[in-house]
């Protein structure tokens, strides 16, 4: 093997085939699409596999499988809950240090140290 068999091994066969296999998962994957358009899809991208990736990658519209969409939301969750303030005081000095570094005005700082406050019992 020479150096150019080498070369387009490493640089162009090898990351076609990839998108390629890419392009058939991610069409078996789809919950947005038929039965009969995956078919289709799988044919054309098997019988010109270039051009049909190609197309396929162009034209397909962006999404997420349901298990994705769960991942993704349990995954935001979780982080919310990880760094949210726990109780009022915590609240209220990430409220003020928002406040000193610019992040928040003089109003949307009274008006959540208000709704903070009014969420505390015994709080006037």
């Amino acid at each position: 093997m020479d150096f150019w068999d080498v070369f387009w091994l490493l640089i162009i066969f090898i990351p076609l085939l990839m998108i390629w296999g890419f392009a058939l998962v991610d069409i078996f994957r789809r919950d947005d699409m038929s039965g009969w358009l995956k078919a289709l899809w799988v044919i054309v991208v098997i019988l010109a596999p270039f051009f049909g990736t190609l197309i396929y990658l162009i034209f397909r519209r962006p999404g997420a499988t349901p298990a994705e969409r769960q991942a993704i939301d349990q995954a935001s969750r979780d982080f919310v809950q990880k760094y949210s303030p726990a109780d009022h005081a915590q609240q209220l000095a990430v409220l003020s240090d928002l406040h000193d570094r610019g992040k928040l005005t003089d109003d949307e700082f009274a008006t959540e140290k208000a709704r903070v406050l009014a969420e505390q019992p015994g709080a006037v």
